[in-house]
């Protein structure tokens, strides 16, 4: 079954005892979990919803952990069981297998895997209800995209749908935090084509404004996951260098300049949402601090175009100078 049948599945058919969720895309497992837990209904989840982590469950543990399925919730109808990052070889399944045939009819067990890893092929086993999180098709995303704007308060045009999709890069977390911005935005509104155009940006400047974004926030581990994924996919360090240098000249005008949103993103030429986040920033760090940051980015920058510093140097210095000072 696809994440997005999952729905239907539990309210047609209701909720099944043993689940695998598996696949490379985060946002379906967490949305599948999610409509699986509350599908769940419980109204003691401290005591009836339990996590565990695969790696943890060998040899003994498996026994005695497939014993623990068994013990009845506490002041509910059912307990819930997660287990992440779960990857049985064929012993472990000789263990747990004959469980998942013959479940307690109280307990409700999760398999939450991104996949791709050795091990018995739990999809093929007929004991378990498989929930497909992979990437899913553009058509799919489309119509999943006009069902997630319409439980936003949003109407969404088939061609702004496919076009947010393109510009999303298939990526369906992507996809649910623009909407939310729309949502915030346009109220109870209808999202076009033009719509799209103007407030979604592209995947590659996505990144770009995450890593700003990042950087402006002091996230350091946010920063780092982001530009490894940039450097490792052919992104330059002097681009880099100039996306942060540009981003925190943009938060010094900021700094300084006084009016509605609006009225400073007509100066700027800007949009108005990004002005609205980026002086919210600068009231975050101060004007101070602001403006010390750029100079600083600003002179790396310049002293890489002349020669004075490596590309990747220049970048590491500016990462130091904004994270620790």
């Amino acid at each position: 079954m696809k994440f997005v049948g999952l729905a239907k599945s539990l309210r047609e058919e209701g909720l099944a005892n043993v689940y695998l969720i598996e696949g490379e895309e985060s946002y379906f497992r967490d949305r599948a979990v999610d409509s699986i837990r509350a599908a769940c209904n419980l109204m003691q989840p401290t005591l009836n919803d339990v996590r565990y982590e695969g790696e943890t469950l060998k040899g003994d543990r498996l026994a005695s952990f497939v014993g623990e399925l068994r013990t009845l919730p506490f002041f509910d109808e059912r307990r819930l069981v997660r287990v992440y990052d779960f990857y049985p070889t064929e012993r472990d399944w000789t263990v747990l297998g004959p469980y998942c045939a013959a479940p307690c009819p109280t307990t409700v067990l999760l398999i939450v895997n991104t996949g791709g890893k050795k091990g018995v092929d739990l999809k093929r086993k007929k004991e378990l209800v498989y929930v497909d999180c992979g990437r899913e098709e553009p058509e799919v995303l489309c119509r999943w995209l006009i069902g997630l704007c319409k439980r936003a308060g949003l109407s969404i045009d088939v061609d702004a749908a496919d076009l947010m999709v393109q510009y999303c890069n298939l990526d369906a977390a992507r996809m649910s935090l623009e909407v939310k911005k729309l949502s915030e935005f346009l109220g109870d509104g209808r999202v076009t084509r033009a719509v799209v155009t103007e407030y979604v940006a592209k995947d590659i400047e996505y990144k770009i404004y995450k890593l700003t974004e990042a950087a402006s926030a002091g996230n350091a581990n946010a920063f780092s996951e982001m530009l490894t994924d940039l450097l490792t996919k052919g992104y330059d360090e002097s681009a880099a260098l100039a996306a942060l240098c540009s981003h925190f000249r943009t938060l010094s005008e900021l700094s300084g300049m006084r009016g509605t949103d609006a009225e400073i993103a007509e100066k700027l030429g800007m949009k108005v949402y990004p002005v609205r986040k980026q002086r919210e920033t600068v009231s975050r760090l101060g004007a101070a601090r602001v403006n010390e940051l750029y100079l600083r980015l600003y002179e790396l920058s310049a002293g890489m175009r002349s020669g004075v510093y490596g590309k990747a140097g220049a970048l590491w210095a500016a990462v130091a100078k904004i994270f620790f000072g």
